[in-house]
């Protein structure tokens, strides 16, 4: 069996940025593209007003200029009349804002002004011949005042230039108030599209949420199957996962039923040759039963190595850890009750084993009966969890006791395969290795290390363990 690869740890040039959720980038993108949409139309519609209010303005100078050209008309070509305030009133106010005058298209010399301009005189451009022509000039006070002009001709030689001006004040003003209603009117339908963009996203993305749950129910272990009643889109993924998880069974049973074979097909070659050498007294048949143990422990070390790897590769395996420690450290301290062994747990927290409850149990078991043969008088087993946020979850088990404890040296032996380190204590030398080659199947390690919580003296095993 291969062992497992360690991962190879990214360069910090090729590590993955922090990916943002699909929730949150629909929901980003729609929000920025409905901003720009809003924007857009925003623009769009105080533009269309602005022009069509300056549409309006212009033909409202046209009529005041058509009624000029009306009162003129009263009089001769030569001598036309003067008109009147046209009707409105602001054309007699000093610096009204509202201007008109008369003036002979040759020589640019004004006939009449209303009496708003006061003697002021405005700096305008001579209109195309036949054209009206629209413009903006500085007025009185300096006010922006919109003109409009035209050149009439009355008879066969006299020409009149005609303007009609009027400030833009109050033009921009309603401008101003129309682009603010029209900006809180875009700002309260922004916030509805965000949040109906919210409510469409969230109520979309359920269906994932819940193949989610389905799935992570299956990986604890609580389901065999993911739910395939989705809707059609995520349907399809359903079953192609719940095909992923029969044949993984189905390859771990062939593999479990290859290993069973084989340990049969090995121990009873092994069990024969041990049974033709018993009570031969020979040199050589000693030898031979000695290599035929050898061999078998071997045997059954590789096996369950391979039934390890086979279990670890098994999707939707998990077990409560409290349960499986309660039980070792019942059925330890009756083992040990003649040395009077105080055996304690200390698990503040509920916590699941991602594996098989059999493999926690071995590998547990193992751990504590070495820490009983040891101690003097007690050994403290401790739970915890280590490590936030997805996958990073891991169970911490500490096993302590307060017997003679182990060199440096010591330690690094202890954890090969076969060796012991005391002769007098029964022992195969196997126990530390399987759980050593168990643990790093499942991802996990131990470690030896001096504990100081028990005099100084003692030895403690830190298993560490993958969580859900």
């Amino acid at each position: 069996m291969p062992d497992v690869e360690p991962q190879a740890e990214q360069p910090a040039a090729g590590r993955r940025r922090r990916q943002h959720s699909i929730a949150t980038r629909l929901i980003l993108v729609a929000a920025l593209w409905s901003l720009a949409a809003l924007l857009v139309t925003g623009f769009v519609l105080v533009a269309m007003y602005r022009e069509a209010s300056e549409r309006e303005f212009d033909a409202r100078l046209d009529v005041y200029l058509k009624a000029i050209i009306g009162e003129m008309a009263a009089g001769t070509p030569s001598e036309p009349a003067e008109p009147g305030n046209l009707g409105d009133p602001r054309f007699d106010l000093p610096a009204s804002g509202w201007y008109w005058l008369v003036m002979r298209a040759e020589t640019g010399e004004v006939l009449f002004s209303s009496m708003s301009l006061l003697g002021d005189r405005l700096q305008l451009e001579a209109p195309p011949p036949g054209e009206v022509l629209r413009s903006l000039v500085v007025g009185p006070r300096s006010a922006q005042l919109r003109v409009l002009q035209r050149t009439i001709i009355f008879g066969e030689a006299a020409a009149y230039r005609i303007a009609v001006a009027g400030e833009t004040a109050e033009l921009r003003e309603r401008e101003t108030d129309f682009a603010g209603q029209v900006a809180l009117t875009l700002l309260v339908l922004g916030i509805g599209l965000v949040g109906a963009i919210f409510l469409q996203v969230r109520v979309g993305l359920r269906p994932l949420a819940a193949l989610s749950a389905s799935l992570a129910a299956v990986r604890r272990g609580d389901a065999q199957t993911v739910d395939e009643n989705l809707p059609p889109e995520l349907k399809p993924l359903a079953v192609e996962l719940n095909a992923l998880v029969r044949s993984n069974r189905e390859v771990v049973e062939r593999a479990r039923t290859h290993v069973g074979n084989l340990a049969h097909a090995l121990k009873t070659p092994l069990s024969v040759i041990l049974n033709e050498v018993r009570g031969q007294q020979a040199p050589f048949a000693g030898k031979v039963a000695e290599q035929a143990e050898v061999m078998r422990a071997q045997v059954n070390h590789h096996l369950e190595r391979a039934r390890m790897a086979a279990q670890r590769r098994v999707i939707g395996v998990s077990c409560d850890v409290e349960p499986v420690l309660a039980r070792l450290i019942r059925a330890m301290t009756r083992i040990h009750r003649d040395r009077g062994i105080d055996i304690s747990l200390d698990m503040k927290t509920r916590l699941r084993f991602r594996g098989e409850e059999q493999d926690l149990e071995e590998m547990t078991g193992n751990l504590i009966d070495n820490a009983c043969k040891w101690a003097t008088s007690r050994v403290r087993v401790s739970v915890a969890a280590s490590g936030k946020g997805e996958g990073a979850e891991r169970i911490v088990l500490t096993i302590a006791d307060d017997g003679p404890g182990l060199g440096e040296s010591e330690m690094a032996e202890a954890l090969k395969r076969g060796r012991r380190l005391d002769e007098t204590v029964p022992g195969t030398g196997l126990g530390l290795s399987i759980v050593v080659d168990l643990a790093a199947l499942y991802g996990g390690d131990l470690a030896l290390a001096r504990d100081r919580g028990q005099g100084g003296g003692g030895l403690s095993a830190r298993l560490t363990l993958p969580a859900i």
